[in-house]
């Protein structure tokens, strides 16, 4: 199986290795991921420049990466149709720092390059955690998830989003399919206005994690120790 591996967090991301190191049990593995942080970015393309593309070491064995001076969207379009000699059997995108849940979803640059690998006729599995988990349940539960997703009949027009809740992998309750995205932003943002000068306010962003969400949607099942498992559906 070829596998292409993308996010949006960029080619440092621990995230990105994780994920490459892990999705080497299914297949060949190659990484073209954003030269700097894009989180946030959806499904942002560039349409007015040129994309510098660049081989690099990368810190898994066997896995050929290139780093993107673009978007995670630029980097499937530019692996797909520039670097890879045939086309991927699968994108895997993230592991993504934050959880990409509720409204979030809508902002989302790892699920933006989940989408344009179905433009190019190739399924995808989107891959997020809360931004202050460590890998502990992902490299327990990855290998057995996947398989099961993999061999599980999806629409061409809809990719998986997979998020880990942020617990001990023993403190894990199960997984939920067919989840519901929350009507929520899980990483509620609020701006407190600062004043500078007499014409100048600055805004800043001030974050805060719900602690609720209502039943049945991805939020509350990560709340509740469960992996989380919906399909997104393409607009097109």
């Amino acid at each position: 199986m070829r596998i292409l591996v993308v996010n949006d967090d960029g080619i440092e991301a621990p995230g990105i290795r994780k994920l490459a190191e892990l999705a080497r049990q299914f297949g060949e593995v190659t990484v073209a991921a954003p030269k700097h942080q894009c989180s946030g970015m959806s499904h942002r393309i560039t349409v007015d420049a040129g994309l510098e593309i660049a081989r690099v070491d990368f810190p898994v064995e066997g896995v050929e990466a290139y780093s993107i001076d673009g978007t995670p969207a630029d980097c499937v379009k530019v692996a797909i149709s520039n670097i890879m000699k045939e086309k991927p059997d699968i994108v895997f995108s993230g592991i993504n720092r934050g959880y990409n849940i509720g409204y979030d979803i809508l902002y989302s640059g790892t699920v933006g390059a989940a989408m344009e690998a179905l433009m190019h006729g190739v399924p995808a599995i989107a891959y997020s955690q809360d931004d202050t988990a460590d890998y502990a349940v992902v490299e327990k539960y990855f290998g057995e998830l996947t398989e099961i997703l993999l061999k599980q009949k999806i629409g061409e027009t809809q990719i998986w989003n997979v998020n880990f809740p942020n617990c001990a992998p023993e403190e894990v309750k199960g997984t939920l399919y067919d989840r519901i995205p929350a009507k929520l932003e899980f990483y509620h943002e609020r701006f407190d206005l600062e004043q500078m000068d007499e014409n100048l306010y600055m805004a800043n962003i001030v974050h805060k994690k719900k602690k609720t969400a209502p039943e049945g949607t991805d939020a509350e099942a990560l709340l509740s120790h469960y992996i989380s498992v919906s399909k997104l559906n393409s607009i097109v």
